[in-house]
């Protein structure tokens, strides 16, 4: 299926809030059909006080102009959406979306899987279960789309693109017996923060993108009793930037987290003081490590807070600026960059770990060896 330069931009833009399934295949470097466009993160959007500033034009641009507009100026991260793509696509970074709780990866061998299956959603009450093979989504094979799309189509397009709408899929078990499942959507929440105990005392706080409310649900994470943190930002997909600079006030003492450019200024970005700066803490990043959470990991290497153990991150380092049209559609332009604290710049390049990870290397025991090393807060 040949994707629009428009359509390409919408279906990487929507699949942010589906961020667990595009990464999951990230986490180990498979990311599917090598023309699958950019993988949009919701952290290049500039924190906004009141609203979106308007387009100083005052004018409304029909599709193909701001596909024009975009492609004019090379800008490879920019999106144009309608008034109500925006709305959904605002919906998603509060945590809410329309699904069938259902997430899937790409493996090197191009086979398209469940990777997770929301508790009590569509997915799991027709007894589909991780491990099963998508072979289908309505008539269109699953593994000849671009991962973008698959999560496109699970979402919804267009009037689907709501609760109570339908998606037609065949999944083949373990076992081969293949069914043919019509599921509905529902709307669902996105919990993006999971907290467990591992060996000693030691906590593992795994956020899987930095949408509204994540900072207070991380906050909330350290109050368990622990001697060490493990914080796991692998295939994290980025997330709104008020949210990672949050995140980083639980962890960091005050002080300074990053900057971007902004109307031809900087803004500085600060954690309020009082976070817990003294813990061991290990961050684990990977090839899906995206954007704002790049941005903390970077942070808290340069500030000597943390060991970051993995492999190279992604390398999303620039921010976009969305400006409200006339009609109320939605464009957001390349503005500049991020910055972490020492000045660096992570687009194109992305973080190199402390410690990497070998090929194949089990990275959770690597980063309970880390910290160990550091020693525990008794």
């Amino acid at each position: 299926m040949l994707q629009t330069p428009r359509r390409a931009r919408q279906v990487a833009a929507l699949s942010l809030v589906f961020g667990a399934v595009l990464l999951a295949g990230a986490a180990t470097g498979a990311w599917g059909d090598p023309n699958d466009p950019p993988r949009r993160s919701s952290a290049d959007l500039a924190p906004a006080s009141a609203g979106l500033p308007a387009d100083p034009s005052g004018k409304a641009l029909s599709e193909q102009q701001a596909e024009h507009l975009l492609a004019a100026g090379g800008d490879r991260w920019g999106a144009y959406y309608s008034a109500q793509e925006y709305a959904e696509f605002s919906q998603g970074l509060d945590g809410r979306y329309p699904g069938v709780g259902l997430s899937v990866g790409r493996g090197e061998d191009g086979v398209t899987e469940v990777s997770q299956v929301t508790p009590a959603g569509p997915a799991a009450q027709a007894g589909i279960a991780p491990g099963d093979r998508l072979l289908r989504i309505g008539k269109d094979q699953a593994d000849r789309l671009p991962v973008t799309e698959v999560v496109a189509r699970l979402r919804g397009q267009g009037d689907e693109r709501r609760a109570g709408s339908e998606v037609t899929l065949a999944v083949r078990r373990g076992d081969g017996e293949v069914r043919e499942l019509r599921l509905k959507r529902v709307l669902l929440d996105s919990r993006q923060v999971t907290a467990e105990h591992l060996d000693r005392g030691v906590l593992r706080i795994t956020v899987r993108a930095f949408t509204s409310g994540v900072a207070d649900q991380v906050r909330a994470a350290l109050r368990a009793p622990h001697t060490g943190v493990v914080l796991d930002l692998r295939g994290n997909s980025g997330g709104l930037v008020d949210e990672a600079v949050g995140t980083a006030g639980s962890l960091l003492d005050g002080g300074p987290v990053g900057s971007y450019q902004e109307r031809g200024g900087t803004r500085e970005l600060t954690a309020p003081p009082g976070g817990d700066g003294r813990t061991p803490l290990v961050v684990l990043v990977d090839g899906g490590t995206m954007s704002a959470a790049e941005l903390l990991a970077g942070a808290l290497q340069d500030r000597s807070r943390a060991v970051v153990v993995g492999s190279r991150t992604f390398g999303k380092g620039t921010v976009q600026q969305p400006s409200r049209l006339a009609d109320g559609a939605v464009l957001e332009m390349t503005v500049g960059r991020y910055h972490t604290p020492s000045g660096r710049s992570l687009d194109g390049t992305g973080l190199t770990p402390d410690v990497p990870a070998a090929a194949g290397e089990d990275t959770d025991a690597l980063a309970l060896r880390v910290l160990a090393g550091l020693g525990t807060r008794s």
